[in-house]
């Protein structure tokens, strides 16, 4: 049987499989750090890291390319970490287990890391060579770019010297993106107090899972359902029935993922146990005919449990019930200047016990219009705020405006065309890149982004599609190979 590192490219698939072996969820990338100051000094080739943690590999121009405008591939480090809820998998110290299956590279049970690990590893792949053509080079390499993008906030002026930047970090081959929406957080604290339960009462552990999830950016527009919202639906309704107590709710993990499991801790009167028990057949019936389409998997349970000792509040239970349920979720408005492209999103990402008696709800919000990237924000704040939360926003990063004539995207088009006898698809895209945030270090930077293609990013059904790796490390070559005269 085929092993990865034996794909073509191979040289990239040598290293991406490298990678699979190395721990680096966002804001635990010490050990890809490690590897990759190792790969410098093993190779000989200058780096240097930032105070934030980001690491420039640098390699001097191959001879005959010395006058070309110097050119900064750039990947980040990190990778979001979701697994299936049955699997035993410690992101801090397990290699990610890949296989092949149908043209695709695909994680048992895990995100696979293909973003951004493909990324790195095609540019490892180039700095390692001794025969690609290449002018002045360097590879950036940075952190968190999954839970914050605080490398790329922290990036400083002076650290780079390229003029040409081409990001490694889009999941459709044969698209060059030169325009992504900009992204801030709003998170809301409720505090609470508990009640101790009443024996005459019986405990319910109701879940939700099954569903695809997908990246918050590039698929927010699908309809995939959203755990949070699916459980609060049940949990809402069956208060206004049977006046349930709510023990315990948790639910989704990254913000930047649609939420694919959730999972309650509920009380409900003795005698009532079997009329809600049918209740909820109901509406996992109900759930299943409005999802049928696009949700195929869908799954909800409910088990008795042992009797939890304390229960919230009824009044704050209404209250977060509430504001669960009037939590927007979704496409917010699309594009009027670009057809087809999501312009302001929302996604309710987590829900968690923070402490004893606080509850934290994530919510991510996107747009490729700064005003109404803070209106959504604001709006989110100020529902949370009338149920009672405090609120802030963290994690914001600007959008990156489309510029239609570029000299590197003039170029791509032209080298995409010669390769492979067709145009590319030079679009904008509403995931957020580090590129906006590289603009307001570097100004001057000429920019696209592109990649293979990369299905099911940030969830465990992420896979990568392998004859679109040899594509784009074709067209990768070309562009350096072709890269631009300095003035």
């Amino acid at each position: 049987m085929q092993k990865i590192s034996e794909l073509n490219p191979r040289e990239v698939w040598t290293y991406f499989n490298q990678i699979l072996a190395i721990p680096r969820i966002s804001k635990k990338e010490d050990q890809i750090i490690a590897y990759l100051i190792g790969f410098a000094e093993i190779h000989k080739l200058k780096f240097k890291l930032d105070p934030v943690g980001n690491i420039l590999i640098s390699k001097p121009a191959t001879v005959g390319m010395e006058n070309r405008k110097g050119i900064i591939l750039q990947s980040h480090a990190d990778m979001v970490g979701e697994k299936h809820a049955e699997v035993n998998h410690d992101f801090d110290k397990d290699p990610i287990e890949a296989y092949m299956e149908d043209g695709w590279v695909k994680a048992r049970g895990t995100t696979l890391g293909a973003d951004d690990g493909i990324g790195i590893a095609a540019s490892l792949a180039i700095l390692a060579s001794k025969t690609i053509e290449h002018g002045p080079l360097e590879c950036l390499f940075t952190i968190d770019e999954e839970s914050g993008m605080t490398g790329a906030l922290g990036l400083q002026p002076g650290f780079l010297q390229g003029k040409i930047l081409l990001n490694l970090d889009s999941e459709d081959e044969g698209e060059i993106f030169i325009g992504c929406a900009g992204g801030t957080d709003t998170l809301a604290t409720f505090k609470y107090k508990t009640i101790r339960v009443k024996r005459n009462w019986e405990a319910l552990r109701v879940r939700v899972g099954g569903l695809q999830g997908g990246h918050s950016g590039d698929e927010i527009h699908r309809g995939f359902g959203n755990s949070i919202k699916i459980l609060n639906r049940f949990l809402w309704n069956a208060d206004q029935r049977f006046k349930i107590r709510l023990s315990f709710i948790f639910g989704g993990k990254a913000r930047n993922a649609i939420p694919r499991e959730a999972e309650a801790l509920i009380m409900v009167p003795a005698g009532t146990l079997e009329l809600i028990r049918v209740y909820f057949e109901s509406f996992v019936q109900i759930m299943k005919g409005e999802m049928e389409t696009i949700e195929p998997d869908f799954t909800m349970t409910i088990e008795q449990e042992g009797i939890p000792e304390f229960a919230m509040r009824r009044k704050f239970q209404r209250k977060l019930f509430n504001a669960l349920y009037a939590c927007p979720h979704g496409v917010i408005a699309m594009s009027q200047a670009i057809p087809g492209l999501v312009e302001t999103s929302t996604n309710l990402a987590s829900i968690r016990q923070v402490g004893e008696d606080s509850l934290e709800i994530v919510t991510s919000q996107r747009s490729s219009v700064e005003s109404a990237k803070q209106d959504i924000a604001d709006r989110m704040g100020s529902l949370f705020r009338l149920m009672g939360a405090s609120v802030r926003h963290s994690g914001g990063y600007p959008g990156w405006k489309a510029d239609t004539s570029s000299e590197v995207l003039k170029i791509s088009e032209k080298v995409y065309q010669e390769l492979f006898s067709e145009e590319p698809d030079v679009r904008a895209i509403h995931a957020g890149l580090e590129c906006g945030l590289f603009l307001l270090k570097y100004p001057d930077l000429d920019m696209i982004s592109f990649g293979p293609t990369i299905k099911g990013a940030h969830t465990p059904d992420e896979r990568i599609q392998i004859d679109t790796v040899d594509k784009f490390w074709r067209f990768l070559l070309e562009m350096l190979k072709q890269s631009p005269k300095s003035s």
